[in-house]
């Protein structure tokens, strides 16, 4: 029998092995919570006008949300969720997750931030890769004005060349320690300086092997034909192309924004159609996985499934080091860790940093659980289903 068809996302004592009873109780009292659209709006909004009032809630939101979807406030503090990770063959990729660098040194301490997870990364097997955001780099005004082709004023041209210094710096980095390094996406229109940037880098430092690494969101109409025309490019200068598949995190901004502004809609009309996109873009890099390395970032069991059967057609092994399977810290674990098992190349997003700074990123969590058809109650699902169990076999014992 071959490995994919070995493969059942529906085995929960493997999904959660990595979890004490303790932990379960707490997923499954957070995922009740997120799977109340009233009642996750209601504590989202407490936690926020806490934070903003000062008052004591800091210690509420770490001993919950943030301790299940968070490795710590620094890499120190994540260093237990490594190592957890690491025993079951899960790797780990920091994101340093605060939001709100607004100035030029909030852009240098972002940077510097980075690039001690790639120290942390070097030569650490339980860390496989590491990650960015744009926006934590330079601002997003000045991404819009240079996508725009606006004018930029003396000032702005300095801060984004200081912008591309320090990707520069961060992938330069990479390369020195044979660290692949992942360029999140960002909205549809601030994308295009940040993938010129990206490509820039990946001509230079991945001559031997992907080291700099593009994000696709596949939920954009345009996506699919901007990973052909990657691939194209890195054939003809021949450099390798790391692609990490997502299906994407704006919707609703770019939704907003378009019908604001007056353009279509960048967006897939609908789900099936993004899927398409995403399981077609899945099949060209397994298709050209010569010049192309894979991470397929999703939650969604299907595409997993229909990327082992891919791998399984070209012959590949579970754990040939082009294709890798990325799923969130504290979701879809019955992904995670089924993949793992069976020998697959897995990491887990292991968001970090302050909790005041990492709300956003915990509130995003929170909505996306509740607005993605089926997501929080799928999970809820499958942590009462191993809570009985581990009651049921506690009492036959």
């Amino acid at each position: 029998m071959s490995a994919s068809s070995n493969i059942h996302f529906d085995d929960t004592e493997v999904a959660f092995s990595y979890k004490s009873d303790k932990e379960l109780r707490k997923a499954n009292f957070i995922f009740s919570l997120v799977n109340n659209p009233v009642m996750s709006g209601i504590a989202t909004g407490l936690a926020k006008l806490g934070l903003t009032l000062h008052l004591p809630v800091k210690g509420l939101i770490k001993a919950t949300v943030f301790e299940h979807f968070c490795g710590g406030e620094t890499i120190a503090q994540s260093e237990q969720t490594i190592r957890t990770l690491g025993r079951f063959h899960v790797g780990t990729i920091l994101d340093f997750s605060a939001e709100g660098a607004k100035n030029e040194e909030g852009f240098d301490k972002t940077t510097e931030e980075i690039l001690k997870t790639l120290d942390k990364a070097r030569g650490n097997p339980d860390i496989p890769f590491t990650v960015f955001k744009s926006t934590g780099l330079v601002s997003m005004d000045l991404l819009t004005k240079v996508q725009a082709k606006d004018a930029l004023t003396e000032e702005e041209k300095i801060a984004f060349q200081h912008f591309h210094d320090r990707v520069e710096k961060i992938c330069s980095r990479a390369h020195q320690y044979d660290v692949p390094v992942m360029i999140d996406a960002e909205d549809s229109w601030i994308q295009n300086p940040i993938d010129e940037v990206t490509y820039e880098m990946m001509k230079r430092f991945n001559k031997q092997r992907a080291i700099v690494w593009n994000t696709y969101q596949m939920y954009r109409k345009d996506m699919l034909e901007n990973l052909r025309n990657a691939f194209h490019d890195a054939a003809m200068h021949n450099y390798f192309i790391g692609a990490k598949l997502v299906r994407g995190a704006y919707m609703e901004k770019e939704a907003e924004r378009a019908n604001k502004m007056g353009y279509e809609n960048p967006i897939h009309p609908n789900k099936p159609a993004t899927d398409d996109s995403f399981n077609k873009a899945l099949a060209f890099c397994i298709d050209n996985k010569q010049r192309i390395s894979v991470l397929c970032g999703s939650h969604n069991e299907y595409s997993n499934q229909y990327l082992t059967i891919l791998m399984e057609k070209h012959s590949m092994q579970p754990n040939d080091k082009r294709v890798w399977f990325a799923q969130l810290l504290g979701m879809s674990d019955n992904i995670s860790f089924n993949l793992a098992k069976a020998g697959y190349n897995v990491v887990k997003y292991v968001p970090y940093g302050p909790v005041e700074l990492v709300m956003p990123y915990l509130i995003r969590r929170a909505s996306e659980n509740t607005s993605v058809a089926g997501q929080s109650s799928r999970e809820l699902t499958m942590i009462r289903k191993e809570l009985a169990r581990r009651k049921n076999g506690k009492a036959s014992n």
